[in-house]
């Protein structure tokens, strides 16, 4: 699949691609879907650098896919679909909230930067936060 989850998601940020190879899951997110990535850009990585570099180390993989199933949801959710105050349930299990005002679209405290990227296995939404279970 030329243009699945992963290899759009290498190309907008090359740091969730890293964790994503790191953590195992790139055939799970290339598989057929349909995904709703909330996909941290690398600016929020970097806000959490230490982390991120401790969640990379090859003993810590269990906890850095529980991390990066969070940001993902089942099924394809374009903006259009979100509401206020709906609940999602991500992958990893957790829940996460949606809430929009005034046009902008949260995720959690992540504000959506870039919305409705599509991809040939579901649909990706560009966050500036990386969001923690």
């Amino acid at each position: 699949m030329a243009n699945d989850i992963v290899t759009i998601a290498s190309t907008e940020s090359k740091t969730l691609a890293a964790a994503v190879t790191a953590a195992g899951l790139v055939e799970t997110l290339q598989s057929d879907g349909p995904f709703t990535v909330f996909a941290p850009n690398d600016a929020a990585f970097a806000d959490i650098q230490s982390s991120v570099d401790t969640l990379l180390k090859p003993e810590n993989k269990a906890d850095l896919a529980n991390v990066l199933t969070y940001h993902v949801v089942s099924g394809k959710a374009n903006a259009a679909d979100l509401t206020d105050g709906q609940e999602l349930t991500t992958v990893q299990g957790g829940k996460l909230q949606v809430s929009i005002k005034d046009g902008v679209v949260k995720i959690g405290n992540a504000t959506v930067t870039a919305a409705d990227i599509e991809a040939s296995n579901g649909v990706i939404h560009v966050i500036d936060t990386v969001l923690l279970p």
